[in-house]
Formats: structure tokens, C-alpha cells, sequence
């Protein structure tokens, strides 16, 4: 009998839970485990807990508080996108800006929520990191573009502005994009490419601006303000 027209169902994306209040974790495994396609494999109270379960459990993603006690959850994220085949993270938050945002984008995060996200934007979040895309709560990607960009003094300004000069226009405007926190597809219809054209854009633009992932690439659209708060 042939059997390989049967395709077999795609495995839930695996989740790892850390944060420090149990509390938390409970309604996060509650919510998250409501999805069919998201299974919850471990949980942790704090960072160095995190790096042991990310060793033992091997999770597609790591939702992580920022403040823990023991290891808080930026060390560990920098620890954790150093290893090989490392999870995607997405870091959790009761503060919808402070420090701790810039720090966790820069430790390799691929996601900043708030801890009071509604569930099923939550649950969203975690589909769209699966995927591979980086996802900010609209809240905070409107004031990080308020705060890092829109300060003419801030040391990072030129910088980031000399590492355009490395880019093509097309790439400077995919750049912006990105910083916008638009999707490829997304992209694709407001630039009038394909997705697949974004994606050897967004591709160039990693290896140009020497980033890990497009949260990075993002960063430097900020830093270069090429981004305007939607408010201003």
C-alpha cells in the first residue's frame, strides 16, 4: 500500500514558559496551550533555569520575562541566541518601555510583549516568531520609534546613518519598512514586489547591516530615522 500521499500532521511548535511568578506561567501555559498548533513542553522561574530546559527540552520559543531573580531574563536571552539552533525568544513585560526593550532587541530577541496582551493576540505573537518574522505590540514599537528615533543627540544616530550608505534605495526602503514592523507580505504590497523579492531583500539587508535577525535590522531603521512616530 502507498502511503506517501498521506502527509503527516505538522508538529505543534514547542514553548518554553519562564518567569518567575507561577501564577504567570499558569495562565500562559492556559492560553497558549489552547492552540492546537502550540504545545508547552517545559517552564522556568528564572534565567538560569531557562538555559538548562532550552538544553534538555529543545523549544521552538522561549517566552521570557525580562526581571527574574537568580539570572534575569536579558542575560539569558544573550546566552541562549549564542548557541547553535538556538530557540527564537520573546520577551514579556509589565512595562511597555523602559531600557529593558533596547537591551532585549539587542540580546536577539524576536519578540517584546506586554504581559497583559489579550490572549488571542498572544497566542498570534507566537505564530508569527514561529514563522520566523519578529513581532513588537504595537504600543511598544510606537514609542521605541518615539524614543530611539526621534532623538536627533542620540550617539547611535550617526552611526546607523553611515550604514545606510552600504544600501541600495529599494533596501533603504524595505529598511524603513521593516522598521515599521511590516510583514514580507506586507512589504511586498506596499513596495509592489513579491514576497519572495522581499525576502532577498530583507536577506541582503542582514548581511549589509550585520544582523542576526530583522528585529536588528529594525533598530537601525530607528537609529537612522529613517521612522516617524505615527503621533508626531
Amino acid at each position: 500500500m502507498n502511503e506517501s500521499s498521506t502527509s503527516a500532521p505538522a508538529r505543534p511548535t514547542r514553548l518554553l514558559l519562564v518567569d518567575d511568578d507561577a501564577l504567570v506561567r499558569a495562565g500562559l501555559r492556559m492560553i497558549l496551550s489552547s492552540a492546537e498548533d502550540l504545545e508547552v513542553v517545559a517552564e522556568a522561574s528564572n534565567g538560569s533555569e531557562a538555559l538548562e530546559a532550552v538544553a534538555a527540552h529543545r523549544p521552538d520559543i522561549v517566552l521570557m520575562d525580562v526581571r527574574m531573580p537568580v539570572m534575569d531574563g536579558l542575560t539569558a536571552a544573550a546566552q541562549i541566541t549564542g548557541r547553535p539552533g538556538a530557540p527564537s525568544i520573546i520577551m514579556l513585560t509589565t512595562f511597555d518601555l523602559d531600557e529593558y526593550v533596547f537591551q532585549a532587541l539587542q540580546a536577539g530577541a524576536m519578540g517584546f510583549l506586554l504581559k497583559d496582551t489579550p490572549p488571542r493576540e498572544l497566542v498570534g505573537a507566537v505564530r508569527v516568531v514561529a514563522a520566523g518574522e519578529a513581532m513588537l505590540s504595537p504600543t511598544v514599537t510606537r514609542r521605541l520609534v518615539g524614543h530611539f528615533a526621534a532623538d536627533a543627540v542620540n550617539p547611535r544616530r550617526q552611526k546607523a546613518q553611515e550604514r545606510l550608505r552600504l544600501l541600495t534605495e529599494r533596501e533603504t526602503e524595505v529598511l524603513a519598512a521593516v522598521g515599521r514592523g511590516l510583514s514580507n507580505a506586507d512589504i511586498g504590497r506596499e513596495l509592489y514586489m513579491s514576497e519572495a523579492t522581499v525576502k532577498t531583500h530583507v536577506s541582503r539587508l542582514l548581511t549589509k547591516l550585520d544582523a542576526t535577525n530583522r528585529v536588528q535590522v529594525a533598530i537601525v531603521a530607528h537609529d537612522a530615522g529613517l521612522m516617524t512616530d505615527p503621533a508626531s
